[in-house]
């Protein structure tokens, strides 16, 4: 089997994992706001370092967070990087707990050079994840007559996703500057329902007048991502480079669908929205120090305007696509690695050591309260795998602990270990043998 073939086959293999696992990408009541959780975008060489990207350039990885890193790209290599995370959450709320278990495709992204200092990738990756089932209820009082219990329960329910197909450059147009783009097309779907009922003393009551409402859209657009990355030499041993990216924010020309209806009859109210959504217009800029081949370190802070966005809502009983309740995201991570000495005969001593915590302010807000904020610490090993021809192939091996803690104790607090796999297969297809 050639080259190409070998390419294509993993290529439908780890897309067809993709369309799957995204199906169970979240558990989280917290997706039901916006476009849902938002994926890190961290691949297998950074989510041990905190998801720290926007400086970091290595000729033998993608780094999809800013494309002015395509630049890089050894000359002689086609690489090949997909991730997967498997996570066991916990939700807590008063006195109730509940654990659940995702697996989600994390990324497919591939890349070779196509000239001296012009790098080429493609690739697919989420943008977010909706699916959550949750309900909630409420105490009536007692029946005027038979001094029953009433109440009833608010069930809401969703699922869904945001994903991103991209192709990406990144060039060198001069002895250290570096520029890049991602050029990206997303698309999606979402349904979030809420059904009411009533109980009295725990039994349904079925001639009661029961509320259903439910959401709907599909969306698709654009999506463009610009970076640049600066090397500065400090000294023999060290390169501080400075990274630097945009996201253009814009609206999306999708339409929001609204249905609500009484199931013992009376009004059925049907609504629609188009232009119901926005892309956040986005900020980044990084620093990443390297020593001696051997130390690596950076911080990220990334600003994301959902401040400026609408987004289809049900406020006041009335369907309406709006700003309010969103607010601007900020997101700071910090990591390191250690790697002995990549040229050693030692495996242990070729195996990338990694470290890392990030924090980020939520992007929206819930009954009036501010989301939860993230706090994250990771850990991780590059390990390379050898064979006869090279051992510039890595599986890469994370560790994370996520916890989501809101603003107000009524709220949810979510606690997640994630393991991430992530592998790179980086091969010398471009080089021409010679023979004696």
């Amino acid at each position: 089997m050639n080259k190409h073939k070998i390419l294509l086959c993993l290529w439908l293999a780890t897309a067809t994992l993709y369309a799957s696992a995204q199906t169970n990408g979240s558990n989280s009541p917290y997706s039901r706001f916006g476009l849902g959780n938002l994926a890190d975008r961290s691949q297998g060489f950074n989510k041990g370092m905190g998801g720290v990207a926007l400086g970091f350039r290595e000729g033998s990885c993608l780094n999809l967070q800013n494309p002015a890193s395509y630049s890089a790209i050894d000359s002689l290599s086609f690489i090949l990087d997909v991730g997967i995370t498997l996570q066991n959450a916990n939700y807590k709320s008063g006195g109730s707990s509940i654990n659940t278990h995702n697996t989600t495709m994390d990324y497919i992204h591939a890349g070779f050079r196509l000239a001296p200092g012009l790098g080429f990738t493609f690739g697919f990756v989420p943008y977010s994840t909706i699916g959550y089932n949750y309900s909630e209820s409420h105490y009536l009082g007692n029946h005027f007559s038979s001094g029953s219990t009433m109440t009833y329960t608010n069930t809401y329910s969703g699922d869904g996703g945001v994903h991103e197909v991209f192709v990406g450059v990144g060039w060198n147009p001069f002895a250290d500057l570096s520029i890049g783009a991602n050029f990206g097309y997303i698309w999606g779907n979402y349904t979030q329902s809420v059904n009411q009922n009533f109980y009295e003393d725990g039994t349904a009551v079925s001639s009661s007048n029961a509320l259903r409402r439910q959401i709907n859209a599909d969306l698709s657009s654009y999506k463009i991502d610009i970076g640049a990355q600066y090397p500065i030499r400090l000294n023999k041993n060290d390169v501080l480079t400075v990274g630097a990216t945009y996201g253009i924010g814009h609206s999306i020309n999708s339409t929001a669908h609204y249905n609500s209806y009484q199931t013992n009859g009376g009004d059925t109210t049907r609504v629609s929205i188009s232009k119901a959504f926005d892309l956040p217009t986005s900020f980044g800029l990084g620093l990443a120090w390297s020593h001696k081949e051997q130390w690596t370190a950076g911080i990220d802070v990334t600003h994301q305007r959902w401040g400026d966005c609408k987004m289809p809502q049900i406020i006041n009983d009335r369907f309406t696509s709006t700003t309010e309740n969103y607010e601007n995201r900020t997101r700071i991570a910090v990591g390191g690695e250690f790697q002995p000495d990549r040229y050693s005969n030692k495996y242990l001593r070729r195996v990338q050591y990694r470290l890392g915590a990030s924090f980020a302010t939520p992007y929206y807000k819930v009954n009036g309260h501010n989301g939860p904020r993230e706090y994250s610490l990771t850990a991780g090993f590059g390990l390379p795998v050898t064979n006869n021809v090279n051992n510039r192939s890595r599986v890469n091996v994370s560790f994370q602990w996520v916890r989501n803690a809101p603003a107000s104790s009524t709220l949810i607090t979510e606690n997640c270990l994630r393991l991430n796999i992530g592998i790179t297969f980086n091969e010398r297809w471009f080089m021409k043998w010679k023979i004696q």
